[in-house]
């Protein structure tokens, strides 16, 4: 497999994720970071941390409001148990 295509394929794998997350509201991330080791706090770190090697800007709220699909504030008040 090419690169192109490997990093075309881990991006949408990377997007399916976090669309399933964020249909998944039910599924707090205590309980993701207890069975997986990470959640979405740490899906946002990397993705914050990504754009850092890359010389991009991305704020810890934007990185999460990028991966919560809202604010992060707005998520906890509408779906943190």
């Amino acid at each position: 497999m090419d690169p192109v295509t490997q990093t075309e394929l881990e991006a949408a794998a990377f997007r399916r994720l976090v669309a399933h997350l964020q249909e998944r509201t039910d599924v707090q991330n205590i309980d993701l970071m207890n069975l997986a080791g990470f959640c979405r706090n740490c899906l946002s770190k990397w993705y914050r941390a990504a754009a850092d090697e890359r010389g991009v800007h991305v704020t810890d709220p934007e990185a999460r409001a990028h991966i919560y699909g809202m604010p992060y504030e707005e998520w906890k008040t509408k779906h943190q148990t």
